[in-house]
């Protein structure tokens, strides 16, 4: 079965840092582009970041600009988002998943994995 796993979230104060993983199960990451979306409650899940097979195409959302770093490790077969300086509006479910290219959010096909809980607050 082909899915994405996305781990590491967790409640933390205004201004901390959070590494979100997104682990890929019965295929190899190596050739995909893989973008990274969340969904707050009582909004339409949004792009935040994608990157490209070689990681030599990043793309991120104004809002996460210069605080998220995303970056893989093919080995690993692993995509992660390294999160700072959060702010209360990145509460949100994080998710991964395939995208067609980066730079773009268009979904590729595969099935939303459940995602990880993301809460910031004091």
């Amino acid at each position: 079965q082909l899915q994405l796993v996305e781990s590491g979230g967790g409640l933390v104060q205004p201004g901390g840092s959070l590494r979100l993983s997104c682990a890929a199960s019965g295929f190899s990451l190596d050739y995909y582009h893989i973008g990274w979306f969340r969904q707050a409650p009582g909004k339409e899940r949004e792009g935040v970041s994608c990157i490209s097979p070689r990681g030599g195409l990043i793309n991120y959302t104004d809002s996460v600009k210069g605080r998220f770093t995303i970056s893989r490790d093919n080995a690993k077969n692993t995509v992660y988002l390294q999160m700072n300086s959060l702010k209360p509006e990145d509460t949100a479910i994080y998710y991964c998943t395939r995208v067609l290219r980066c730079p773009g959010y268009v979904l590729a096909g595969l099935s939303w994995g459940q995602g990880t809980q993301v809460t910031v607050s004091s």
